[in-house]
């Protein structure tokens, strides 16, 4: 009974949670704290923690969390493929659509139109990332900018843009020379 009430919770959660983990955080809270009652407000503010720690989506590690929390391993299985089941059927769909119409005239301009505003939100999210970084106290003004941070970000991006550095050692160095030059 627990395993089916898990799968259908979080296939709703998956389902219904478009905008991202963060979008989904009063879905998971009403299904899961008020109407379940699988979990505490205190215990769901430790989940949302806990979710944002450890890598992945947030609804996928809340789903992961809380199954184990309510059914065990196998809850943490069902609870994690209930939560994206809906998004594998949906991408599903849409690639056999893509395959099947791709050639015609219609969905290259839907594409066409779309690809502007992707780029739009990539790099809204890009800048809204970098402004927090550079500007901690979000006051933005030039005597306010961190330059150390500053600093890595240049050559950061001069390394993966231009010199074509591996970013993932990129990620690890920046982080280091972050941490040196605040122990310093």
């Amino acid at each position: 009974m627990i395993y089916s009430q898990l799968f259908i919770t979080f296939f709703k959660i998956g389902a219904l949670s478009f905008g991202g983990g963060y979008a989904a955080l009063p879905l998971i809270e009403k299904l899961v704290v008020h109407q379940e009652k699988w979990l505490t407000l205190s215990d769901f503010t430790d989940l949302i923690t806990i979710s944002q720690m450890t890598p992945g989506p947030i609804a996928i590690n809340a789903a992961t969390f809380i199954g184990l929390q309510v059914g065990g391993v196998r809850g943490a299985i069902i609870a994690t493929f209930a939560c994206i089941l809906p998004s594998i059927i949906i991408v599903s769909i849409l690639a056999l659509l893509y395959a099947r119409y791709q050639k015609l005239d219609l969905m290259q301009n839907i594409l066409s139109i779309l690809r502007p505003a992707v780029v739009a939100l990539i790099a809204s999210s890009g800048l809204s990332i970098l402004i927090t970084a550079l500007w901690s106290n979000q006051t933005l003004h030039l005597s306010h900018i961190n330059g150390i941070l500053l600093v890595i970000f240049i050559l950061a991006f001069i390394g993966i843009r231009k010199l074509n550095w591996n970013p993932i050692l990129v990620m690890l160095a920046s982080g280091l020379i972050n941490l040196i030059m605040n122990l310093i």
